[in-house]
């Protein structure tokens, strides 16, 4: 056979080849939409926003789960479980809901009556339960900087009553907040945080989806804003699946996503 004959036969047989074997984004797409992966649906708390779980959505949708971020619109826990109730709603199959913070408050009361979500995630969060209050659990445990850390500000409501918003003080927030980052990244997060209304800690929670709903949670051991025995506390009265962050500060999706990504991805696997 001539040369040049041998070679455009060979180069057909390889087009051939690349057009019948799957490319791996195509094999990770399809993973995505075959309906047997849950999607996770990540929600943030407090002086922060949802960048903060960059790295375990990056790490989620490597191994083939759809994804979503909502922000949360911190304006109290009745506004802000409204909302994420709404994204629930709008989401189709099973849903692994998972919280940061102040977040977990929020998912309680939203993922009450929701029936196709099938597990919760507590990350370093708070799991009231009916009837209670943020502030009444916070003076539970010492070891929170937070009382110290916050600045308040006043703000018009649309009615025209005044409401407060608590930020993070800039010498304070990576003590309280994220101490095991680099300075370079929490100089950012406290330049871009967005701050909470001071209602959250008083707003009574109007229902407990853990009792419902299996949980897993992470402690954060080094936690300078949740106490970790009031994170314990939780996921003790909570029956949940208990993971520990060691030497981790506030914030554990950042600093150790890996962790972070294989509870998610163990309570995706229990509900599959």
């Amino acid at each position: 056979m001539p040369r040049r004959v041998m070679l455009a036969t060979a180069a057909g047989g390889l087009a051939a080849a690349l057009l019948t074997v799957p490319s791996a984004s195509a094999t990770t797409a399809a993973a995505t939409q075959d309906g047997t992966k849950p999607t996770i649906v990540l929600v943030h708390g407090g002086f922060a926003d949802a960048s903060g779980w960059n790295a375990v959505i990056d790490r989620l949708q490597h191994d083939g789960y759809k994804t979503i971020a909502p922000a949360n619109p911190l304006r109290g826990i009745p506004t802000d479980a409204a909302y994420i109730n709404s994204v629930l709603k709008s989401i189709d199959g099973p849903i692994v809901l998972v919280a940061h913070s102040y977040g977990g408050a929020v998912i309680t009361n939203a993922a009450v009556g929701v029936d196709n979500v099938k597990a919760l995630v507590y990350i370093a969060a708070m799991a009231p339960d009916e009837g209670e209050k943020l502030v009444d659990l916070f003076g539970k445990f010492p070891g929170s900087q937070i009382p110290d850390s916050v600045r308040e500000v006043p703000y018009t409501n649309a009615d025209g009553s005044t409401g407060v918003d608590l930020y993070l003080k800039p010498d304070k927030f990576r003590a309280a907040f994220a101490a095991d980052l680099p300075v370079s990244t929490t100089r950012l997060m406290q330049a871009t945080q967005r701050p909470f209304a001071a209602s959250s800690y008083t707003d009574v929670t109007a229902g407990a989806a853990w009792r419902t709903i299996p949980s897993w949670a992470v402690v954060a051991t080094e936690d300078k804003a949740i106490p970790p025995a009031l994170e314990r506390f939780f996921y003790k009265r909570a029956k949940s699946h208990v993971y520990e962050a060691k030497r981790a500060s506030h914030v554990p999706m950042m600093s150790q996503p890996g962790l972070v990504t294989r509870v998610i991805k163990d309570a995706a696997r229990a509900v599959d």
